[in-house]
């Protein structure tokens, strides 16, 4: 793996200078970046791994030194060699100060700095020798039994042959902890052989493995066969960036994605334990928080659940939201039942929302596992969710169905209602026909029916039956055969002036007049 340099140095020209001087050398090294000052020096640090800088020691606003300074407290092992046209003994007495890996004063001629890569290149690859040798041995004093002591709640102090282990891993400025997590790997997988599963299990703890080894990442220790512990001793931010990247990564090139616990930076091994189960917290935030993602901050305690009463009574909203095909507050109630119950307690409220909601539909004759086609146990899917927010995905897109069913079917209903309501008026057309007559005979309240008849068709039930009665009547009058008294008659009028006023109250002109209007 090669070496990564940062070069500094306030004079565009001399920086350029050394860029390609450092480039041309036979060593295998990389530039990760340039900066003119100290300032731009640390924020290229927070973003890429470095192990070696070469500084002009002599800079505005931020020195050399001081610059060196910050960086050390970033990455105290980090190499750094000054270079400086001053041959003053101050300048190399601070490099001493500070623990300087090297002094070099311009002009530079190449193979002094040649000399001074070779040197430092060979120092950072025992030290990776060293870093090697520490994952060697916690493979073979058993990665099981560093596990083990990490999963211990209050943890006696490590034994003799895991405090050797982590001994290196503590020196500097610490390490920490994080917990990498695959997830939806059940499910995602779950359509494929279990030869085809393992080898895509391989395929993507392979990924990780490859990834954490190529950044220098740290230590990964398999947890499962879905989770990995890294112990890290990078500079904090170096650390975190790293994991992005490593969930960025999973996200393009893996089936699956990844989420991400980190703990906190310990430098003894107290601190790296509490550390571990930091990063499970962090992780377990997983369940409210999402997935994909990295979780740094872990929660107090789990959130406590809705009360009881205010539970049945979000309940009771929602299915009525349900039944009125209200799907805006299908969502609002559902946030509210879930986004405040724990991991624990989701499945228990699911089950009480859908047995409560079967009971209720089954008073109206309909029955729940039919319309959405699921068993009468809880469905299995749910088991396979990992965060609320998948749960919640997955019962607002059934509820929202659930609902446009019941609508569309209450409305094919509502619409054979009123057909065989037209029907039944048209049949009895010439005889006196009253809601309340109607609505007993399709056993409905006259109420009801009215409201339920006009906002089906748009016209109050009187208005319709009248406006059909006026229309037979003009049926009638078209034939000449018959006398206007008979039609009034046969449409249930006892008095003629009676049905005269009513006909031109309605058409502006009496029955004559209209056959007269019409040569009948």
């Amino acid at each position: 793996m090669s070496i990564n340099v940062l070069l500094v140095d306030d004079e565009a020209v001399d920086l350029e200078w050394l860029r390609r001087r450092v480039l041309a050398s036979p060593l295998d090294i990389a530039v990760v970046g340039t900066a003119n000052s100290g300032f731009n020096a640390l924020k290229i640090m927070e973003q890429e791994r470095t192990d070696i800088i070469l500084s002009d020691i002599r800079m505005p606003i931020m020195t050399g030194t001081e610059f060196a300074r910050r960086a050390k407290e970033i990455y105290p092992k980090i190499k750094i060699v000054f270079i400086s046209g001053h041959e003053d003994f101050s300048y190399a007495k601070e490099a001493i100060q500070i623990n300087a890996s090297g002094y070099l004063l311009k002009p530079v001629e190449d193979k002094d700095l040649y000399e001074m890569l070779d040197s430092l290149c060979a120092a950072m690859e025992q030290e990776r020798e060293q870093d090697r040798s520490f994952t060697a041995a916690l493979s073979l004093v058993n990665k099981e039994l560093l596990l083990r002591w990490f999963e211990e709640s209050s943890p006696d102090p490590a034994e003799p042959h895991l405090r050797s282990a982590l001994s290196p891993l503590l020196l500097g400025g610490g390490a920490a902890a994080a917990v990498v997590e695959i997830d939806d790997l059940e499910w995602k997988l779950r359509d494929l052989s279990e030869e085809d599963t393992r080898a895509s299990t391989r395929h993507i703890a392979g990924l990780i493995k490859t990834f954490v080894q190529e950044s220098s990442l740290g230590t990964l220790i398999p947890a499962s066969h879905n989770r990995f512990v890294i112990l890290c001793s990078l500079p904090q931010d170096l650390f975190l960036n790293l994991l992005e990247e490593l969930i960025r990564k999973m996200e393009r090139n893996s089936p699956c994605t990844v989420t991400v616990g980190a703990g906190k930076y310990a430098q003894e091994e107290a601190g790296l334990h509490e550390s571990y189960h930091q990063a499970q917290a962090a992780l377990s935030a997983k369940w409210l928080l999402g997935k994909n993602r990295l979780i740094r901050d872990s929660m107090e305690s789990s959130p406590r659940g809705t009360p009881g009463a205010r539970i049945e009574q979000t309940v009771e909203l929602l299915l009525e939201a349900i039944i009125q095909y209200d799907l805006v507050a299908i969502d609002d109630h559902l946030l509210e039942l879930f986004t405040s119950a724990g991991k624990k307690d989701v499945y228990e409220l699911i089950i009480r929302i859908t047995s409560k909601l079967h009971a209720d539909l089954q008073q109206q004759n309909e029955n729940l596992y039919e319309l959405l086609q699921w068993e009468s146990h809880q469905p299995d899917i749910l088991f396979q969710f990992e965060t609320i927010h998948d749960i919640l995905s997955w019962m607002r897109r059934r509820f929202f169905e659930l609902s446009e069913l019941l609508y569309v079917k209450r409305q094919r209903q509502k619409r054979k209602l009123i057909d065989e309501i037209m029907h039944y008026v048209e049949e009895n057309l010439e005889k006196k026909i009253t809601l309340k007559e109607v609505a007993a005979h399709f056993d409905f309240t006259p109420n009801y029916l009215g409201f339920l008849f006009k906002e089906e068709y748009g016209l109050p039930f009187s208005e319709y039956v009248n406006e059909r009665k006026t229309s037979r009547v003009f049926e009638l009058l078209g034939d000449p055969t018959l006398k206007i008294y008979e039609i009034a008659e046969r449409m249930g009028y006892k008095n003629i002036i009676y049905f005269n006023r009513q006909f031109k109250q309605i058409t502006g002109m009496t029955p004559g007049e209209y056959r007269k209007k019409q040569r009948i």
